[in-house]
């Protein structure tokens, strides 16, 4: 499949036939491109860059060198999943760069979202090519491209996955599913026979809770919005909304406000709610999540939540808003 513009005769993915026959052709094409050398991927444990992974193994075993970088800006107990899923059960040949304070030390006091993706995204090129440079023959790079990201990234905003690649990339892209839907991807993953909870996990941008801590980062406030985005996906499983509402996560502004707390004057950051459904990320449609969830989540999170005294819900479609803030 060359080129990035799905052919019209393309069959949407929806069963496991079709995603088995997509898994054949890929496997072959990848076979053919990459022959004995080494790939290299950026493994967020989306399931993007998952089912991505899962392919090349099933391609070309140990010659893909998976790179998972926590960045400080992934979400609750995500790089452990990784780890977990992919070094243990998987696996896979695995590379784990913990760079937190790589990033978070860039990105410090920087406010404007578009050089914030572009600082994130040129990190983790950099942090590629130091990986790649310990080893021997890396000649391709794999990305989790999707449809989408190819129809959007027309100026909307900086590329989702990796952002700048510089003009000297010494790596030949790979880029199996890019003419995919995320509602195909996620087809294609169970065929593969990936846990369901990474199949059906969330989007998440490249720049991860980067581009939800809005503003400038700040350490605190960066886990106080880990936090309450736990809590929110918490209580989104046990209310029975996981798997009906396509996204939904907290954003949390640099603005504080008043509140009181045990008799005192408290000031502290709002968590927004956003909680949306789409079928294709191009428009997005508002959640109407009952109220009683909605107030377990806001007594939850502004009990337990170091920093955070109000709790807002984002009533905004996209158009007019996107779905994510920044």
């Amino acid at each position: 499949m060359n080129g990035n513009k799905r052919p019209d005769t393309m069959e949407r993915i929806t069963t496991l036939e079709l995603a088995n026959a997509f898994i054949d052709e890929q496997v072959a094409e990848l076979r053919a491109q990459i022959g004995d050398k080494k790939v290299l991927l950026a493994l967020s444990g989306g399931v993007d860059s998952s089912v991505v992974a899962a392919l090349l193994i099933k391609a070309v075993g140990k010659q893909l060198v998976c790179v998972h970088v926590n960045h400080g800006l992934m979400r609750k107990g995500e790089s452990e999943q990784v780890v977990e899923v992919f070094g243990k059960q998987l696996d896979a040949n695995l590379v784990y760069v913990d760079a937190t304070d790589r990033f978070l030390d860039l990105l410090d006091g920087v406010v404007e979202p578009e050089r914030k993706r572009k600082i994130i995204g040129n990190e983790f090129i950099k942090v590629f090519d130091e990986e790649a440079t310990k080893l021997e023959g890396i000649s391709f790079l794999a990305q989790g491209t999707i449809y989408p990201d190819i129809l959007e990234s027309d100026g909307v905003k900086a590329h989702h996955n990796v952002g700048g690649l510089p003009e000297d990339m010494q790596f030949e892209l790979v880029e199996p599913v890019k003419l995919l839907y995320k509602d195909e991807v996620r087809v294609v993953g169970d065929a593969l026979g990936l846990p369901h909870n990474m199949v059906y996990r969330q989007p998440f941008p490249g720049p991860g809770l980067g581009v939800r801590c809005l503003g400038a980062i700040t350490r605190d406030r960066l886990h106080a919005l880990r936090e309450a985005d736990a809590i929110l996906r918490e209580e989104f499983e046990i209310a029975g909304l996981a798997g009906k509402v396509w996204q939904y996560f907290i954003a949390v502004p640099d603005t504080k406000s008043v509140g009181v707390r045990d008799g005192k004057r408290y000031e502290g950051w709002p968590a927004i709610i956003r909680a949306v459904n789409t079928m294709d990320a191009m428009t997005a449609t508002i959640e109407e999540i009952d109220y009683s969830v909605l107030h377990k989540i806001t007594d939850r999170i502004t009990h337990e939540v170091e920093g955070i005294n109000r709790v807002l819900y984002d009533l905004t479609p996209k158009p007019i808003g996107t779905i994510e803030w920044e």
